[in-house]
């Protein structure tokens, strides 16, 4: 065989997603996940998950049970090594789905009662749908039960659920992007996505019908890349932790690193070369003035002003700026480079998700 068919070959089936799967649990703060039971898929029905999914997801809520009802059969399908044919769910391009229930045991509401004790703890399930091996791109989705919107539990579950997607493998899935789809008008949605660093990639102009408005509505692409996703940053904005034995996350730390390190020495060399340009210019004024007392170089204010130019990557005066530093963001400095050492660990005890939820009248939610 020759040799670029062979390497041709080999790249090939790299790409091409295991027969079989085990789907990991994922700890979460607020919330756990485990892998999706066809015996959730009544629960789904207990917690309403299914009532205003138009103005979720821009789909019928006929349509929004019956895409999720195809997404477990396919997770536990593929969790059992069966092909899309044994599955009985025709996938004619072989794009596998992982489905996790999401679970509570607590009382995050603060009405006395365990969450979703009637459905066994059940409050929604997430989704990485039509995962493309070839591609390496997968869309991510989540649905909740009426009672469970609004209080945080997405942003808590999505950027666990992405850190294992976009870890290699075997530790995750060694996916490039993931990507969501999002109706105009679920402006809040929209909002938390971006702030899991997802940004508007496409829009598909009038691809969802508004049945509140009447009318015809935009349906928004958005997606983060494997380099771009920050699964630090994205838990650390709403006051999360990072969970270390969760799948995917040493990698994640690993990566992370290695990207703070590239950052630290080109900002050094930044440092070096700005240093040697400001003796340089500083060479050529003194030569220029020497030359030509009478310039305009020789008066105190020009002169002063030369010398106080900032340099290249430099501040006021030549100043250079210290690479041993911390950014608001949780970039860390020189000595420790993350944001979550043994000693400081941030609480989140106070934070806005424990209390968003209480106080609601679940009678009323998500009408």
């Amino acid at each position: 065989m020759p040799e670029n068919v062979e390497s041709a070959t080999t790249d090939q089936q790299s790409r091409e997603l295991p027969g079989r799967i085990a789907i990991p649990p994922i700890k979460g703060e607020m919330v756990h996940l485990r892998p999706a039971m066809i015996e959730d898929l009544d629960r789904m029905d207990v917690i309403e998950a299914y009532l205003g999914a138009s103005n979720i997801t821009g789909k019928d809520s006929g349509a929004e049970r019956s895409a999720v009802h195809a997404w477990v059969r396919r997770s536990v399908a593929w969790s059992k090594g069966e092909s899309s044919s044994e599955s009985g769910v025709g996938d004619p391009e072989s794009r596998r789905t992982i489905a996790w229930s999401i679970v509570t045991e607590s009382d995050h509401d603060g009405d006395g009662a365990v969450d979703a004790a009637s459905s066994n703890n059940v409050i929604g399930m997430i989704f990485l749908i039509d995962i493309d091996g070839w591609a390496r791109s997968a869309r991510i989705q989540v649905v909740l039960g009426k009672d469970y919107r609004g209080r945080g539990y997405s942003r808590d579950v999505m950027p666990r659920v992405m850190t294992y997607g976009f870890a290699p493998e075997p530790a995750g899935l060694g996916m490039h992007r993931i990507w969501v789809a999002v109706p105009e008008q679920n402006t809040r949605s929209v909002s938390v996505y971006q702030s899991l660093g997802f940004v508007p990639s496409g829009r598909s102009r009038d691809a969802l019908w508004n049945a509140a408005d009447n009318r015809y509505q935009d349906l928004i692409i958005m997606d983060t890349l494997a380099d771009e996703f920050d699964p630090i940053r994205s838990l650390d904005a709403f006051g999360m932790h990072v969970i270390e034995d969760n799948p995917g996350v040493k990698e994640a730390l690993s990566a992370r690193e290695h990207s703070l390190a590239i950052r630290i020495n080109a900002d050094k060399s930044d440092a070096k070369d700005g240093d040697k340009a400001q003796a340089e210019h500083s060479a050529v004024e003194e030569n220029r003035t020497a030359s030509s007392p009478r310039s305009a170089w020789s008066s105190p204010s020009a002169e002063k002003t030369v010398r106080t130019q900032p340099s290249r990557g430099g501040s006021e005066g030549g100043k250079q700026p210290s690479v041993e530093r911390k950014s608001v963001n949780g970039d860390a400095d020189v000595e420790n480079n993350w944001p979550y050492g043994s000693n400081e660990r941030k609480t989140s005890k106070e934070a806005w998700w424990r209390t968003l939820g209480r106080g609601r009248k679940r009678d009323t939610e998500g009408k």
